[in-house]
């Protein structure tokens, strides 16, 4: 932050992530007393602030970085266990154990019901049977379909969410746009992109959008030689995180999670 960046955020997605990660206008006045860039702000703010929340914002930070940095080098992941450390000491918490991954996998998702995401309810019996046989998938040794089901049912629930509130998805400001700047048709978006947008207003948290990197390319592991490839072997672990992914997407969605709006 030596020139007063902050990661790659502009101003205006630098507010948006405080927004709605940490719940903190961070152009009010009261963090602008050492300046008015990104890094002095976040300064003040951490300076002001008590400490929770301050490790708040410094969680949802980390996971930030770690999506944008999915193959760390070794120094950069000792940087970021140093870094978790401190933001489970602000948070006043045991210190978590094992990878990222290993910690997402720990939460407790329960699986939401698919009646209670805001899309054409003609789709929910196709969706909901999607869900089952993914289940099967994973306890009966089988990732790679697990995988491509998980994808397919987390694109059907976004694309219902964005058919249900086009205004909002069409004017959210990562929306995919063709050549003449003119928005995609929602049925044009990949899953990455509703994703991206389905996280910027709100609907998706920090997490669903850091651990969905295999999810967004379920489609090209459908054809056996661009599997090849990308060189994408996955095995039960993978497809247990792209099921949590699914359950946690579901629980955003239907706003049953803590801190997620209605």
């Amino acid at each position: 932050m030596g020139e007063g960046y902050v990661l790659d955020f502009s101003n205006a997605s630098f507010a948006e992530f405080f927004r709605r990660d940490v719940g903190v206008a961070i152009y009010a006045d009261k963090y602008s007393s050492a300046g008015d860039s990104k890094a002095r702000r976040l300064r003040t703010f951490w300076e002001i602030e008590p400490d929770e929340l301050v490790g708040k914002a410094l969680k949802g930070l980390l996971g930030y970085w770690r999506y944008e940095h999915q193959e760390p080098t070794t120094n950069q992941k000792q940087r970021m266990e140093s870094c978790q450390k401190i933001v489970e000491r602000l948070l006043g918490r045991q210190p978590a154990q094992g990878t990222p991954e290993d910690q997402f996998l720990q939460q407790d998702y329960s699986m939401a019901s698919f009646d209670a995401v805001d899309i054409d309810p003609t789709v929910l019996p196709i969706l909901k049977s999607r869900w089952s046989e993914a289940t099967q998938c994973v306890k009966n040794g089988a990732p790679l379909a697990a995988v491509i089901l998980c994808g397919s049912i987390l694109e059907g629930l976004l694309l219902g969410q964005a058919l249900s509130h086009p205004q909002q998805f069409n004017q959210a400001r990562c929306s995919p746009k063709d050549q003449s700047g003119k928005v995609k048709l929602f049925q044009e978006w990949k899953l990455g992109q509703l994703i991206d947008v389905a996280y910027e207003l709100g609907y998706l948290k920090l997490d669903v959008k850091e651990f969905s990197v295999v999810l967004r390319d379920f489609r090209n592991y459908i054809h056996p030689y661009q599997q090849m490839s990308a060189q994408f072997d996955p095995d039960w672990r993978t497809a247990e995180i792209c099921i949590q992914v699914l359950k946690a997407a579901a629980s955003d969605l239907t706003g049953r999670r803590p801190g997620q709006r209605s």
